[in-house]
């Protein structure tokens, strides 16, 4: 089997000792039955919490301690292309074979736990999953009426979702109108871009910056008409089994705002 990247991984071999280096990743293997093979994971891969607390943390998604890993001695390394860094995944490849995902949308997402699963032997497990988040998301009942919506991920400097990501896919799935869908990625943005937008909802996400309610006041001091939403950034950008309990959370503020 290829990764999106085109890296070959014997999807034939029994890996028995797997890194992972992405947390939506290492919730699905957990998720998958792997508690015995995977044997290391990185400081941010706080759920399950067990695992957390049991497994080796081989240091961040952005900064590997490459001795730990080869102390560990992985025959397989989950990572994603967009989380981890590239230098480091490149070094890890002269030694093992590395997974690496690529995900933008939600079919990116359905092919990369049906590929997890293949590769660590829990194909029908993945493919039930798979199934499951697919027809869970066909029950989303879109808003009525195209809501312009602000997505921001970072304060300080301002980063707000554009386009070709996972959570700019997932908004289109709800029915929102991202405002700044003419963007590529994650941009910068200045106030007066975004007194331009004029979005009627903006989201604030608990993750990757935590934003809290507290956050609240300086937006509506820019944009009082806008109405503020606190929401779960690991429902809209976990693309593992999470996946699965998503549908029912954005349907619920689809709800909210409709």
């Amino acid at each position: 089997m290829f990764d999106p990247l085109g890296n070959y991984i014997n999807e034939h071999k029994k890996y028995q000792r797997i890194i992972s280096l992405v947390p939506s990743q290492t919730e699905l293997l957990y998720d998958l039955g792997l508690n015995n093979e995977v044997i290391g994971i990185t400081k941010f891969c706080i759920y399950p919490t067990a695992w957390h607390k049991q497994k080796t943390i081989i240091g961040g998604t952005k900064n590997f301690r490459f001795e730990l890993i080869d102390q560990l001695k992985p025959d397989l390394i989950i990572a994603n292309k967009e989380e981890n860094y590239q230098e480091g995944i490149l070094k890890l490849q002269e030694k093992y074979p590395v997974y690496i995902s690529d995900i933008y949308t939600l079919e990116d997402a359905l092919q990369m736990i049906e590929n997890v699963g293949e590769i660590c032997h829990k194909k029908q497990n993945a493919q039930e999953m798979a199934h499951l988040i697919s027809t869970n998301f066909q029950s989303i009942q879109p808003a009525s009426t195209a809501k312009k919506v602000a997505y921001f991920i970072w304060d300080n400097p301002m980063m707000a979702v554009g386009n070709t990501n996972f959570i700019h896919n997932i908004l289109q799935k709800c029915g929102f109108n991202n405002v700044f869908s003419h963007l590529e990625r994650y941009p910068q943005i200045s106030l007066e871009e975004l007194q331009k937008a004029q979005p009627e909802y903006i989201f604030l996400s608990t993750e990757p910056y935590p934003f809290t309610e507290k956050h609240f006041s300086y937006f509506k001091e820019v944009l009082p008409k806008s109405t503020l939403i606190l929401v779960n950034g690991e429902y809209f950008s976990w693309y593992g089994s999470r996946l699965q309990y998503a549908p029912e959370y954005f349907q619920q503020i689809i709800t909210q705002i409709s």
